[in-house]
């Protein structure tokens, strides 16, 4: 299922996450000299192994790789790795960023991509395979979105019949994302960095005093009955 809209209206301008967008295409881009479908090229040490970054933390191996678990989580491994993620953050990113603010929005994403990285970690500590991607910082968006609009209409494309498109709650369509990465995980996907950060999202609105507290005053008030002139 590929989300292309939801019927929320958009009143202030996301620019967070058409930067983050833009930010994540432009490394993708330079990362293989423009050449769209190559292998990364420039930045092919920055990537995030596990066992390195545990190495680091007990102070056995190189600090360096303490600084890949931020640069990973701009890096991608295809086209459609980077295409699969950016419509997601195109997505949710824009109502995320509208409720919880642009300057809070720039230091969450950071914040959901390191604890999605440490989920990964946390259950393969030992693995030295090259862990990138936004998918756990857009996890963390996912899971702020979920609660924050879970009635909201989202519309979807289902390419297995006939790329025939449809709407579905917000919560439908997430949970089921959120299920997906718990139960069917796939080789060569981190699946609990998707997971962790989903929850580390969740968690964060919650913090924050939850939907009502966040969303309340963004609400429009109702203006007064104007008397008549008589």
């Amino acid at each position: 299922m590929i989300p292309l809209r939801d019927d929320r209206k958009q009143f202030a301008i996301p620019t967070i996450t058409w930067t983050l967008m833009a930010l994540n295409i432009v490394i993708y881009l330079w990362d293989r000299h423009l050449h769209i479908f190559g292998p990364s090229i420039t930045f092919a040490d920055l990537t995030m192994r596990p066992k390195e970054v545990v190495a680091a933390l007990r102070g056995a191996g190189d600090p360096f790789a303490l600084v890949t678990v931020f640069t990973a989580m701009f890096m991608h491994g295809s086209l459609m790795h980077l295409a699969g993620n950016m419509i997601f953050l195109y997505v949710f990113g824009q109502g995320v960023e509208e409720a919880i603010g642009s300057a809070r929005m720039a230091l969450y994403y950071l914040a959901w991509g390191v604890l999605a990285a440490a989920a990964q970690i946390w259950v393969d500590p030992y693995s030295s395979v090259p862990t990138l991607g936004a998918s756990g910082a857009i996890g963390g968006i996912l899971g702020s979105y979920l609660l924050l609009f879970p009635t909201t209409k989202i519309e979807i494309m289902v390419p297995i019949l006939a790329f025939l498109d449809f709407e579905v709650s917000a919560w439908i369509l997430l949970g089921l994302w959120f299920l997906y990465q718990i139960f069917l995980p796939q080789d060569g996907v981190a699946n609990w960095a998707h997971a962790g950060g989903f929850l580390a999202g969740m968690v964060t609105v919650l913090i924050m005093g939850g939907p009502s507290a966040i969303l309340g005053p963004k609400q429009p008030k109702k203006s007064l009955p104007t008397a008549n002139n008589g």
